[in-house]
């Protein structure tokens, strides 16, 4: 027992350790597509009208009716609206335009879906001729970005799978190998069936919004049949229809199961010492009638553990196969060690669910000693996975500041040391549990032989009290009061030895305080764990610092041609406060644009803390919008030029009133976007 408890201590302890590379390399493993290049050059100007606009992606694409969009100087659709991979490669996209296109300047609207499942898109311009103002049709332009609303609810479904799929997968995997008595635990079959059911409702949940999140329309767009129809014809759409069709089949082997190990087996008296060779023949028989009562249980639990292994490959398939893994640098090598890797965090998420519950229910000793052996190997597993992941995400050292991926990896390390915080309490208690069961060894043989001597002197008063009643019926009849017992007394004695049975049986339902005390740590534990999981979620939506590196590191596009009329230099002060307590939460932005017209525009973006001098950030963003043309946000990739500068091009292809936005991050979870408006144009 005690040994026992030693082991789920220090299990705690490393486990928690290992979180973060749990969830970190499950989703983030390779890249978005990013856009490599077009025909016609992004910003170029050709001296003849071309016959089809080409983009070229990192990675293989979807492409619907809209994908691409070609608009003339007026706002008119000049493509054919019928968008093709060219010569069946799927990491290009091309779309013919109409013949006898006039000068001017055209914009170029394009969204997709990487073979990763994110939506991507964006926009740029070229001309033919000469450049020219333009006016865009808003409908027919479209970004990169989901609406607010279907992204959140999205992200939300998607993070409630993977807390799903480990609570039923790690539950499941606990009462087969670890605890099959815990089948028959009313608190180990609601975790069975949340789980099920919430990896049922999140999966339909995804396969709805999937659609709009895509598209970047509103949450009233999820029951529209043809974006469903439309989804479920992606990678993706298939992955969760073949989802749904499983947890069809995981709900037979949740019924199986239970009904199979949830069914209190009898337990065999054990073998009595054999003195003579005809004793130790009977034992012997006893021994294996013994093994063949426990051979069904022992044969279900084993049918039903290859049952449900193969439902969790499958269902782990249905991630693997339509994320990051699957595209990407090594993909024959990551789509496995990503199915192992989610298989473990679900064994010990779920196992450790499981765990909370036990511990309140009188959970084995043996039990804990499996858990404890099991976990060591799911925990090589998760480091061994999860390292390789990382590497396959960052793929350098300075992609773990430089890259918006790099720095979520980074909070979720914090998240990791607030565990290890968790893990040394729960250590603290451990110990305590352990001494209280030691020293209540002792006491517990006490109150057995104080039991057996309470009986003995019971019986013995029972026998006296018998023949002094025969004594005195054979006396004078008014000596029968003084030899009868006390009814008053005994009645006392009853409902004291009552209270004192319901008073040990409390205490052995709700456990030591050392237990209780252990339980809460857990649960503690499991709440981190399920931030973490958010924070991975942010992660899927993150390009890797691999991908991110490479695309800062192109040399920028050239920008269209400016307007031909004068230009002149905007200054605009933006004053932000992120609410922080470090110096750099609170100052000011100054944003410098030249020429102010449409085309390339030169920005430079100082800032400065509330004594005016120079200021750094962790992070810093700057983009323009059109809220009229419904174009934007367009993002500007800034170039540090010193203590608090950056500079950058601002492609602004309208005339029209535009708001610029300057986001500033001071520390991890202080973070402010200021905003001004710049007339561009008449």
């Amino acid at each position: 027992m005690t040994g026992a408890r030693r082991r789920l201590g220090a299990l705690l302890a490393v486990l928690v350790a290992a979180l973060g590379l749990v969830l970190g390399g499950a989703t983030a493993a390779s890249a978005h597509a990013t856009l490599e290049g077009t025909d016609p050059a992004r910003g170029s100007v050709v001296a003849a009208a071309p016959g089809a606009v080409t983009l070229t992606f990192s990675e293989g694409v979807s492409l619907a009716a809209d994908s691409v969009r070609v608009l003339d100087p007026q706002g008119k659709a000049v493509d054919d609206g019928k968008p093709e991979h060219v010569d069946g490669r799927s990491a290009t996209a091309r779309v013919a335009l109409r013949s006898g296109l006039g000068n001017g300047t055209y914009t170029v609207a394009w969204r997709a879906v990487s073979e990763d499942s994110h939506p991507v898109g964006g926009a740029f311009t070229f001309s033919i001729g000469a450049p020219s103002d333009t006016s865009v049709n808003a409908a027919a332009v479209q970004g990169a970005e989901a609406q607010g609303a279907v992204a959140f609810a999205y992200g939300t479904a998607r993070t409630v799978a993977y807390v799903a799929f480990a609570l039923l997968a790690g539950a499941a995997a606990f009462v087969l190998v670890v605890w099959p008595g815990g089948t028959a635990v009313r608190g180990v079959q609601r975790l069975l069936m949340t789980g099920w059911v919430a990896l049922l409702l999140s999966t339909v949940a995804v396969l709805l919004l999937r659609g709009p999140y895509e598209r970047g329309t509103g949450l009233g767009q999820s029951f529209d049949l043809s974006l469903v129809r439309a989804t479920l014809d992606e990678r993706i759409g298939t992955a969760l229809a073949a989802r749904l069709l499983l947890l069809a089949a995981a709900g037979v082997f949740l019924s199986l199961l239970v009904g199979q190990l949830g069914t209190p087996q009898p337990k065999p008296a054990a073998p009595e010492p054999a003195d003579d060779p005809e004793d130790e023949e009977e034992a012997e028989l006893r021994r294996l009638e013994r093994a063949a009562a426990e051979a069904p249980q022992r044969d279900a639990r084993l049918g039903l553990g290859l049952a449900g292994l193969a439902l969790a490959l499958a269902l782990t398939a249905t991630w693997v196969g339509a994320d990051h893994s699957a595209v990407g640098i090594q993909v024959a090598l990551a789509l496995p060690l990503a199915a192992v890797h989610l298989l473990a965090m679900a064994g010990w998420l779920g196992g450790l669910a499981v765990l909370v519950v036990g511990l309140r229910h009188g959970l084995p000793a043996a039990a804990v000693d499996r858990f404890s052996k099991l976990a060591l190997w799911l925990v090589s597993a998760l480091v061994a996975t999860g390292v390789y992941q990382s590497w396959r995400g960052l793929g350098s050292w300075s992609a773990l500041v430089d890259t918006s991926y790099g720095r979520l990896l980074l909070i979720k390390v914090g998240c990791v040391a607030a565990m290890l915080g968790v893990a040394w309490i729960s250590r603290a208690w451990t110990a305590r549990l352990r001494t209280a069961d030691e020293s209540a060894g002792a006491p517990q043989e006490a109150r057995a032989d104080e039991s057996a001597a309470v009986g003995a002197g019971e019986s013995a008063a029972a026998e006296s009290g018998a023949a002094e009643s025969g004594a005195a019926r054979s006396g004078a009849a008014g000596g029968g009061a003084a030899g009868s017992g006390d009814p008053a007394r005994a009645a006392q004695l009853a409902r004291q030895r009552a209270l004192r049975d319901r008073a040990r049986g409390e205490r052995g339902a709700a456990g030591s305080p050392a237990r209780a005390g252990l339980r809460r740590s857990v649960v503690v534990e499991t709440s981190v764990a399920v931030l973490v999981l958010v924070v991975t979620t942010m992660l899927t939506n993150s390009p890797p610092g691999r991908v991110a590196q490479a695309v800062a590191a192109a040399p920028a596009a050239p920008a269209a041609g400016a307007s031909a009329a004068p230009g002149r230099t905007e200054e605009l002060k933006l004053p932000y406060d992120t609410g922080g307590r470090t110096p750099n939460a609170k100052g000011t932005a100054t944003v410098t644009v030249e020429p102010v017209a449409t085309g390339p525009n030169q920005v430079t973006l100082k800032l400065a803390d509330s004594t005016g001098q120079p200021a750094e950030v962790p992070e810093l963003e700057l983009a323009f919008t059109l809220p009229d043309r419904d174009l934007g946000p367009l993002p500007v990739t800034l170039q540090p030029q010193g203590t608090g500068s950056w500079t950058g091009t601002a492609q602004l292809p309208l005339n029209g009133m535009w708001v610029v936005s300057v986001t500033v991050r001071s520390s991890d979870i202080d973070q402010v976007t200021a905003t001004r408006q710049l007339k561009v144009g008449p």
